[in-house]
């Protein structure tokens, strides 16, 4: 068996945890966090993803910590289809914390929008 591990994240610093397991063909993605800090690290959030996420056949969350876990949207916009595992109290705050993280990215570019500071489209503000 070929087993490979790759840190795509929390490299250097402890925000954006994402490691991808090989397991021959099989990838376990462990973790799928967002960079929150500084914006050199948020910049990060709007990189290409390392891997095809159509790819990936399961992602193991560890715990909710949105550092942890709130990448996991943007995974499924770009193809991920495969299964989350976590426990169920983690699954329970996930429902919370990430409705709440995107409800804050809203305001924080609606409110960037309008203030003139944002490449934010202005008919999504409105």
């Amino acid at each position: 068996m070929n087993i490979r591990l790759r840190f795509l994240g929390a490299s250097q610093t402890v925000t954006g945890s994402k490691y991808l397991l090989e397991l021959d063909d099989y990838k376990v993605l462990i973790d799928c966090g967002l960079f929150q800090g500084k914006k050199e690290l948020r910049l990060f959030n709007w990189d290409n993803f390392p891997v095809n996420p159509a790819e990936i056949d399961c992602v193991v969350l560890t715990h909710a910590h949105i550092d942890h876990t709130g990448y996991l949207p943007r995974l499924v916009k770009q193809g991920f289809k495969g299964i989350i595992y976590c426990t169920h109290p983690t699954k329970d705050l996930l429902e919370i914390l990430l409705l709440d993280a995107a409800k804050l990215q809203e305001e924080e570019a609606n409110y960037a929008a309008k203030k003139g500071y944002s490449k934010f489209v202005q008919s999504f503000a409105s």
